[in-house]
Order: C-alpha cells, then sequence, then structure tokens
C-alpha cells in the first residue's frame, strides 16, 4: 500500500485547529456543592529548570508561566527519569518505570505492561471525564494506546514525537501534522503546540458541568525546533544562539498557550474548582555547543545529575475554594524544598480529589497533599531512585541515581552533598565511605525489588486482529533491532500477538531498490517471499493464513542481495475464525 493509498485508508478527514468537539456531558454530573474538582496537567517535553523565568533565565520571557509559579506550591526539589517514556510510566502510575515495563523511548521499550493501572482509568471510574492531547508514548497500538488505557479522548502523536519514525507518514512536522484521534489518523490545520491546546479548551468546554481530567502533554520544546520566526526574532535580536533561540521561540509559544487555557478556565468559571499542575519530563536538552542557562545544574537530559533529572513542578490549588473551606485546597505562592517525584504525582492527585487508591496496586509514591496544605505531620527522608540507558533489560548500576536529602549517589561510585554541593562539582565518596556502601546496599534492594516485578525477557506485545485495532500500523518506534533504528540495512522485528486467526493482508513500505530483489515476511509458521522488480517501494502479502498465537514479525526485502528491513508494515485481518 502506497503513502497516498494508507493516507486515504487510515484518515478520515480534517480537523481544523480548535475544532476537535468533546464527549457529550452524561449521567455522571454531580451536584455543584458534591462536585470534585477538576484537573489540568500540563507536561512539556525536554523543558529543563532553568528554562523558565520565574527561574532566573535572563534572556526567556514566560509570563503565564511565572504567574502560574506565583500561585502555586512549587517543589523545588522535583525528580524524574532522565528521558520521557520512563517519567510518563512513573506519572500515570505512581510506580518506578521499571515495574511498569517501560524501560526506554523507542525499539519497543517504551510500551507499558496494559496490566498496569493508570490515574485516568481511576479518576474515570470515579465520574470524571478523561482526555489526553500530545504526547503519550507508553504505547501506539492495542492494548497500550492512550484510548486503551482510560483516556475517552485522545489526540495525539505516534511514539516519541512528530518527525520520528512513529509518524503515520514521511515527512511530518510541527505545522499542519497528521495526529492520531481517537484511533484514526488524521491531517490537523496549524501548529502542534496550538492545536493541543485548542483541543483541551474544547474538551473542557464540553464538560463545564462534570469533573474533568485534561492531560496536555505537550511535545514541545522536544527536538526538532520548529516554530515560526515571529517566535525566534526576539531572541536573535539579543544575540542568542540561533538554535537556542528556536528553542526558546517554542517555549514562549507554550506560554501564550498555557495562558490562553487559563484564560478560557476563568471565563467559563471553571478556575476556582480546577487544580493545575505543569512540569517537565526530564532535563534540558542542549541543542547546541554552547550551555544555555540550566540553574547552575550539572548534566542535561538523559544523565542522572541534578540537570538530567530535576524539574519545575508548580501545583496550583484552587485558592479561592481553599478559603471557602474546601478540605482539599492549599495556599499557593511558597517554596517547598522537600523531596519529591514523578512517583509522587498519582497519590497527590487522588488524594486531593478525595479518591482512595486502588487496593491491590503497590504504589511507590507518597501524597504530598499534606506538604501542599501546610501540615506539620513529620514527613520521612526517603531514598529515592532513578535510572535509565539503552537495551531491552535494566543494568545493575548503569546511569542510576540513588538521592536522599542530603546525599546522591551516581553510578554507585559517586558521592555528592546536595545541600552542601548543589552544582554536583565535589565527589566526596572517599570522605563519606560508610555513606556510599549504605546507599549501594539501599539502590541494590531498590534494583531488586522493582526488577523482580517483571520478567524483562517477555515483553508487551503488539495485538493483531483485534476487533479494537483490526489494521495496525507497525512503525520503525516499537521495532526491535540491534542497529539503528533509522538505518535502512538493519533488520529488526516486532514482537506480536496475534488475537483472531484468520487471513491477513500484510502491506509493507520501504526505500525503493536500484535493482530486482526478494522481499520475505514471517510471523510463526506462516511465510511468504515475493520476487520484486527495480525501483518499487511498496508489497503487498496477500491473504495470508495465520493462527492464534504470539511471535515475532519480521518483514526484509533485500538490498543488494542483503536482507534489510521495511519503513512501515500495514497488517489487516480479512476474516477466519475467531
Amino acid at each position: 500500500m502506497g503513502s497516498m493509498s494508507r493516507r486515504r485508508f487510515l484518515s478520515t478527514g480534517l480537523i481544523a485547529a480548535g475544532a476537535l468537539q468533546g464527549c457529550a456531558t452524561g449521567a455522571r454530573t454531580k451536584h455543584a456543592g458534591e462536585r470534585p474538582p477538576n484537573v489540568i496537567f500540563i507536561l512539556t517535553d525536554d523543558q529543563g529548570y532553568g528554562d523558565l523565568g520565574c527561574h532566573g533565565n535572563p534572556v526567556l520571557r514566560t509570563p503565564n508561566l511565572d504567574r502560574l509559579h506565583g500561585e502555586s506550591v512549587r517543589f523545588t526539589q522535583f525528580h524524574v527519569c532522565p528521558v520521557c517514556s520512563p517519567t510518563r510510566s512513573s506519572l500515570m502510575t505512581g510506580r518506578y518505570n521499571y515495574r511498569t515495563g517501560v524501560v526506554d523511548t523507542y525499539q519497543g521499550r517504551s510500551m507499558m505492561d496494559p496490566g498496569e493501572v493508570t490515574l485516568p482509568e481511576i479518576l474515570s471510574s470515579h465520574g470524571y471525564r478523561t482526555g489526553i492531547f500530545g504526547k503519550w508514548h507508553l504505547g501506539d497500538h492495542y492494548p497500550m494506546r492512550a484510548m486503551d488505557r482510560g483516556f475517552e479522548e485522545a489526540l495525539v502523536h505516534g511514539g516519541g514525537g512528530l518527525c520520528q519514525p512513529s509518524d503515520p507518514m514521511p515527512g511530518n512536522h510541527y505545522f499542519d501534522p497528521e495526529l492520531n484521534h481517537n484511533g484514526t489518523w488524521e491531517r490537523c490545520e496549524g501548529y502542534c503546540t496550538d492545536i493541543f491546546t485548542n483541543a483541551a479548551i474544547r474538551f473542557v468546554e464540553a464538560h463545564t458541568h462534570e469533573p474533568f481530567f485534561a492531560y496536555l502533554a505537550l511535545n514541545a520544546p522536544h527536538m526538532p525546533l520548529e516554530i515560526a520566526d515571529s517566535y525566534v526574532t526576539p531572541y536573535l535580536e539579543q544575540g542568542v544562539q540561533e538554535k537556542t533561540a528556536k528553542l526558546y521561540g517554542m517555549i514562549a509559544n507554550i506560554d501564550e498557550n498555557v495562558g490562553r487555557l487559563r484564560e478560557r478556565l476563568e471565563t467559563l468559571g471553571l478556575a476556582e474548582n480546577t487544580l493545575v499542575i505543569f512540569m517537565t519530563d526530564n532535563g534540558s536538552q542542549m541543542p547546541d555547543e554552547t550551555p544555555r542557562y540550566n540553574a547552575g545544574m550539572r548534566g542535561q537530559k538523559g544523565t542522572v545529575y541534578e540537570g538530567g533529572i530535576r524539574v519545575p513542578c508548580f501545583m496550583a490549588g484552587a485558592e479561592a475554594l481553599r478559603a471557602a473551606g474546601w478540605p482539599r485546597g492549599w495556599h499557593g505562592g511558597k517554596d517547598d524544598d522537600t523531596l519529591a517525584a514523578h512517583i509522587d504525582l498519582l497519590p497527590t492527585l487522588l488524594d486531593a480529589c478525595g479518591i482512595a487508591a486502588p487496593p491491590r496496586v503497590r504504589l511507590d509514591g507518597m501524597s504530598l497533599l499534606p506538604l501542599l496544605r501546610g501540615s506539620t505531620v513529620p514527613w520521612p527522608d526517603r531514598t529515592l531512585y532513578t535510572q535509565w540507558h539503552r537495551g531491552d533489560k535494566p543494568e545493575l548500576y548503569r546511569n542510576c541515581a540513588a538521592y536522599s536529602r542530603q546525599y546522591k549517589l551516581v553510578d554507585g561510585k559517586e558521592l555528592y552533598d546536595r545541600i552542601a554541593d548543589p552544582g554536583e562539582a565535589n565527589d566526596v565518596a572517599a570522605v563519606h565511605p560508610d555513606v556510599v556502601t549504605k546507599m549501594r546496599a539501599g539502590y541494590e534492594a531498590w534494583f531488586a525489588d522493582v526488577c523482580g516485578t517483571r520478567d524483562f525477557s517477555i515483553p508487551p506485545r503488539i495485538h493483531l486482529g483485534s476487533p479494537h485495532e483490526n489494521t495496525t500500523l507497525l512503525t520503525r518506534q516499537d521495532w526491535r533491532c540491534e542497529t539503528n533504528w533509522s538505518d535502512p540495512k538493519s533488520i529488526g522485528y516486532w514482537e506480536v500477538k496475534v488475537v483472531r486467526a484468520g487471513r491477513y493482508n500484510i502491506n509493507c513500505e520501504f526505500e525503493s531498490r536500484p535493482a530486482p530483489e526478494q522481499a520475505r515476511f514471517n510471523l510463526g509458521n506462516a511465510e511468504r517471499k515475493m520476487d520484486l522488480p527495480a525501483g518499487v517501494g511498496m508489497c503487498t502479502f496477500k491473504d495470508v493464513p495465520i493462527d492464534r498465537a504470539e511471535g515475532r514479525l519480521e518483514v526484509t526485502v533485500a538490498l543488494n542481495g542483503i536482507p534489510a528491513g521495511v519503513q512501515y508494515v500495514t497488517v489487516t485481518r480479512m476474516g477466519g475464525s475467531g
């Protein structure tokens, strides 16, 4: 199936920016006096702690985020994972990412186990309407899509971001992108951040009379750095290097959209009953060789130094409601330096909404609500953990950190005094060997615990032939290979589960070959070969009988006589027994 044919097959129309409609209100509406708070959770992608005016950036202007900062309790020691999917899995579950099966960001390692219980699932079961707008990055296929995991309204891009191999069409960009709306790929008009914010606003407008959870998970300012010149020019005129100027322009656009969303809450009369949380998913990316302002922290995205894992966390708690006696509100306008992390978001929001955590779910996080409300109850000096590296399974002591309020152990050997040396300039492991020994023991116990709950040799599998997603578009986002996912010569496969036996069409797309070659398809006992003429970039294995089974789906098209992988595979069940 060619790119234009696949576009017609997977797409049904055009969404203008702001035209997305939410679901109709239902019987779950409560009386005004009984209504729980709305929740808006804003998460940006690769925006560092220093990428805010309120955090001392001398160039970047973020007036709307600065205002939110001024009205919030700010957790100034809030930590996450060094990269996005692991962080997002913890935010959605209240559990360390290794428990969820998420170990990395691509090649099938960012798919969250469908058995995990998510925040939107819990909120939905308690009468909340739920919507996600932007980046999910925890599975593009059933049963791991956002729409399968508790979100009744979902407008998302594929995989880890636009312009990546997860896109449904080559050449997707931040302007006029193809996005997935409730399972269907559709062309949208406008700039991605504007589109996602407009969709969130429409969702809020559709649910003014019932509680809602809106997850505005923006893909900006993740690379590539695409933004209108009008946002970039003000920073270029101040002498900012071009790539940093583009990144700052993307953040300025985010700031405008946060302002628009909050203004709409106010005009709808919802601001007083809405909790607004702002965070970023990891530390800053560094798009050029000249380091930008990073609030004095060492490291960046991908590292377990503070610059990679310490992020902004603002929680605005409905000041007017608190003043009116709402029991779960809190005063804003203050900092809290208590050690906190991504695993704390779910228990905090459930507590704030008056919802008990599911009894059979083992949470790693703690509710921060007592701190938000100014409670004097003693708070434990926890040791928290984070780790990330490439690969199919965790490796002991590889790019890891254990950190308490005072000390931080990096890779099991470097020790930093977080209070005396926040910039992590001086390794004091030789001075405090007892601390190193204690923290190593704690880390090893944690590693054994979180890894012991999962067999990483059994990955989450993409379901084929499901009534929920009968046609499945496989991309290199979840393609497991030993080399670079963008290398046309590499070979890989997809871990799949055929849930209904039947006859399937397997449509494959690849870079055209200059000479006649052979294509091969393999899944369990189903194997096909096909001779291809020179110059073609697609082929279809038609009417292939495939049994119910778990296995590896592999397609290769020879390049100069040597098997090589393809770019896309579209699998459609045509019929057969259940």
